[in-house]
């Protein structure tokens, strides 16, 4: 099966993940969990953020399998939120998923996939 678009448009995906990424900071730091739904996710800890990283990766799985692409687009943003989301619950900074990502460029997913342990 090929691929309808490339993923192209990388600079406006990292402004808007940026803008994401300064949202969920503050409104952590504001900590009103009466009216923030992210505040209130981070008061739940790290549990309850796991717990919506696996809903929305299903729905988007979902989404993937049989539904438009506007929905498949707007199930990734979902996951991309709530994946911020439980990087901030249990204080995992973007640097460090970056780096993570560094060390796997131009290695084959094959490659990578081989070279880790059980651990990992």
């Amino acid at each position: 099966m090929t691929a309808k678009a490339p993923l192209a448009s990388p600079d406006r995906l990292a402004a808007a993940l940026a803008h994401l990424a300064g949202t969920i900071d503050a409104r952590a730091l504001e900590g009103d969990a009466a009216s923030s739904w992210t505040a209130k996710l981070l008061a739940k800890g790290p549990d309850a953020a796991a717990a919506k990283v696996a809903e929305e990766g299903g729905e988007l799985a979902q989404a993937v399998r049989a539904e438009s692409d506007e929905r498949v687009a707007s199930e990734a943003a979902d996951v991309l939120y709530h994946v911020f989301v439980a990087l901030r619950s249990r204080g995992v900074a973007l640097d460090a998923v970056a780096a993570a990502l560094e060390t796997r460029q131009g290695i084959s997913g094959i490659a990578e996939k081989s070279a880790r342990t059980a651990e990992d």
